[in-house]
């Protein structure tokens, strides 16, 4: 048994748009989908934060 305890793990290749999603299981999918969603998340937090600093920077230089 040591010998497969020796052996690398494969690592999951990160997702890649437009891939072929034939070959993968219904628990690689899963996963997937929710490594996408927490990365929308992360997006549209970094959106909200530009937004809010875009209109920080804008009401600055109105008053000016």
């Amino acid at each position: 048994m040591a010998v497969f305890d020796d052996e690398p793990k494969k690592k999951a290749r990160p997702h890649e748009i437009g891939q072929d999603l034939s070959l993968l299981s219904v628990d690689e999918l899963s996963e997937r989908i929710g490594i996408l969603r927490g990365e929308i998340a992360r997006l549209e937090a970094e959106l909200m934060t530009k937004g809010s600093t875009k209109s920080a920077a804008e009401a600055l230089f109105r008053r000016g």
